[in-house]
């Protein structure tokens, strides 16, 4: 798309200083206000399905209803937008949504340098010297504060009465200490759940000196506060004191021992010439279709490798077979 000569010329009268284009009362900021106001009265022709000016179609109630100053802040400064109505208020438009604020992604900006760690003059600083912005550590503050209302919502959010399964691990991550400006490697502690339907959501998320069966045990609790009432599978690692940890607050969830953290039991067992062999054949166990296959292939291994390391399978037939 392009502007013809005729349009620029008609535009750019009475444009004689830069101010008249680009200051805070300019052309450019006009142009862009008039614009959206423009697209917004068009999403609001196609919400009713007729122009304005016209006559609503027979038996449609909801109609124009006038405009609604919203003041949006972006790289121009403050802009004051007439955003058109409905008598329904059904009227969601998608150039400027209901509740944004800012048009220019300088949220996305701010909030990507306060996850790297980067100081509230450390942004301040970074903004202007990257993209010559002059942002206000108020500004700043705002915007990071309004990110935290968002986590706090999230991690205190109501969940499903029931997972099927919860799968409770830990992640080693590089997470920047602000104080020390260091990059430390931490564990985060991690609840993720399958839903009836299949599809997996986090839980919750905790950072913690030291893992421990009272540490979880203080997740379990959360996740009850916050509406599960039971699990059916809980998937963990070999931690000690963890399953009664589970069990405690759901006395009725079967715990599963992770698959990898079993084959990597297994494998502390081998020498390291017979490790891919021994994988190989565990990887028929719990690979298996059905328990009795699995059981099965247990039986095989079992005698396959009895004289040389007959510890692997009395462990895995108490976890995986507990019948």
């Amino acid at each position: 798309m392009t502007i013809s000569k005729e349009i620029l010329d008609e535009l750019l009268k009475g444009v004689e200083r830069p101010e008249d284009l680009l200051g805070d009362a300019g052309l450019m900021k006009e142009l862009k206000i008039k614009l959206m106001e423009r697209m917004l009265g068009a999403e609001l022709t196609a919400h009713l399905g007729y122009e304005d000016g016209r006559e609503a179609p027979p038996g449609q109630s909801n109609r124009r209803k006038g405009t609604s100053t919203k003041v949006l802040k972006g790289q121009d400064g403050e802009m004051p937008v007439a955003v058109p109505r409905d008598r329904e208020s059904s009227f969601e438009p998608e150039l400027v949504k209901k509740g944004q604020t800012r048009i220019d992604g300088m949220d996305d900006k701010i909030v990507g340098l306060y996850a790297a760690g980067l100081t509230v003059r450390d942004i301040q600083a970074h903004l202007l010297d990257l993209y010559g912005l002059k942002v206000s550590p108020d500004l700043i503050s705002r915007v990071t504060d309004a990110v935290l209302d968002e986590v706090r919502e999230w991690q205190s959010r109501a969940l499903e009465r029931m997972y099927p399964i919860v799968i409770f691990d830990a992640l080693r991550v590089k997470i920047r200490d602000v104080d020390s400006r260091t990059v430390k490697n931490k564990a985060v502690y991690v609840a993720l759940g399958v839903t009836r339907d299949g599809s997996r959501e986090v839980l919750g998320l905790r950072i913690a000196e030291n893992e421990g069966a009272k540490f979880w045990l203080s997740v379990m609790n959360e996740l009850k506060n916050r509406g599960t009432q039971d699990i059916l599978v809980a998937v963990v690692d070999g931690l000690k004191g963890f399953p009664e940890a589970i069990t405690a607050a759901f006395p009725d969830a079967m715990v599963q021992t992770c698959i990898v953290h079993l084959v990597r039991h297994s494998l502390n067992f081998c020498s390291w010439k017979d490790r891919k062999v021994v994988a190989a054949d565990l990887r028929r166990i719990y690979c298996a279709p059905t328990a009795d296959m699995a059981e099965a292939e247990l039986d095989a291994f079992e005698e396959k490798w009895a004289g040389k390391y007959a510890s692997i399978a009395p462990a895995r037939r108490q976890v995986i077979l507990p019948h």
